[in-house]
């Protein structure tokens, strides 16, 4: 087993998360935050769209079974990367497209995937592709937000709708 990780932001972590959480050869997902100029944020903090924070998650994947442009396919195609700062009802910097890259070889991949996928799309993609920072793991009510609250109206509404996307696209790589 080879675990590699990467950070992605690509609006509220509760659903990027839970997209995945859902994916054989994953191994860990956090929620946090990344790419913000204060130490120690707090969800409040973040949510004012002052402190540079994106909402994002971190990825702990074993790269034998799941690779990064597996991952990053997943990530494409499973959130808008054509608008700035904004996914669905959500707005704020914290809510951005983001790849943290964590190595010279991820940051290639992930240049190599934009290119990829940019004509899937007819807005240009805005996504940034940063060298990864400081992560700071987001309160523990975050974590496994979906799978442990996915009765709210938040999660029937928004979430449930990603995950059966999810399904029909990528069913061969999703964990049984």
């Amino acid at each position: 087993m080879t675990l590699e990780t990467i950070s992605l932001g690509a609006g509220c972590f509760w659903c990027v998360e839970a997209i995945f959480q859902r994916f054989n050869g994953v191994k860990k997902v956090e929620s946090g935050y990344m790419g913000g100029k204060i130490e120690n944020p707090t969800y409040k903090q973040v949510c004012t769209g002052t402190t540079g924070h994106a909402e994002i998650i971190k990825i702990d994947f074993d790269n034998e079974i799941i690779t990064l442009d597996d991952i990053l396919e997943a990530f494409w195609q499973t959130h808008n990367p054509t608008t700035l700062n904004k996914q669905g009802g959500d707005e704020g910097t914290q809510y951005r497209s983001a790849i943290f890259y964590y190595n010279e070889n991820q940051k290639k991949i992930a240049e190599e995937s934009k290119n990829k996928f940019k004509s899937s799309f007819s807005d240009p993609i805005v996504t940034e592709i940063t060298q990864a920072s400081v992560f700071y793991k987001a309160e523990d009510y975050h974590q496994n937000y979906y799978n442990d609250n996915s009765f709210q109206p938040y999660c029937s509404f928004v979430i449930s709708p990603k995950i059966k996307k999810l399904k029909e696209k990528f069913e061969s790589k999703l964990s049984k």
